[in-house]
């Protein structure tokens, strides 16, 4: 069993529910102007809003969630074993570092972390919090035995 030093879920499962505030939002701004209040109309508008927003909560938390447990990284859908980590701290950024989870470049809005690995190679982990997430990869390389 592996336990969890750090995790972000890329968004909750809350966001559903903005749709259906809002619906009610509008509805009560009728109700309170004394106009007809169209409440099939807030009822198709919240259930629509709603369908459309699970996707996107899906994909944020399948491809923008990252989990440090004592045995892996995980960004996205990339896994990187912790016998695999080297160094967390003091590593420059080359030019061209792949940036781990599978994307093209550091998503919107992380903050990113060069990682270097065994092999050499120097990646790009990524987090909302980067010091959270620097902090709990230190702990999991220093705890983690190396072959020598």
């Amino acid at each position: 069993m592996s336990d969890r030093l750090y995790a972000e879920s890329g968004v909750s499962w809350v966001a559903i529910v903005w749709g259906p505030v809002f619906a009610v939002i509008g509805a009560l701004a009728e109700l309170a102007t004394g106009g007809p209040v169209h409440l099939v109309g807030w009822l198709l508008v919240g259930f629509g809003l709603c369908v459309i927003t699970i996707p996107w909560v899906y994909a944020r938390r399948r491809f923008l969630s990252l989990e440090v447990t004592t045995k892996q990284l995980r960004q996205g859908r990339e896994k990187v074993a912790a016998a695999e980590l080297a160094s967390v701290t003091d590593v420059g950024t080359p030019v061209g570092a792949r940036v781990l989870g599978g994307g093209w470049s550091v998503p919107r809005k992380y903050d990113s972390l060069p990682l270097k690995l065994t092999d050499g190679t120097v990646v790009l982990a990524w987090a909302k919090d980067v010091e959270a997430l620097q902090a709990a990869l230190d702990r999991l390389v220093r705890a983690t035995p190396r072959e020598t």
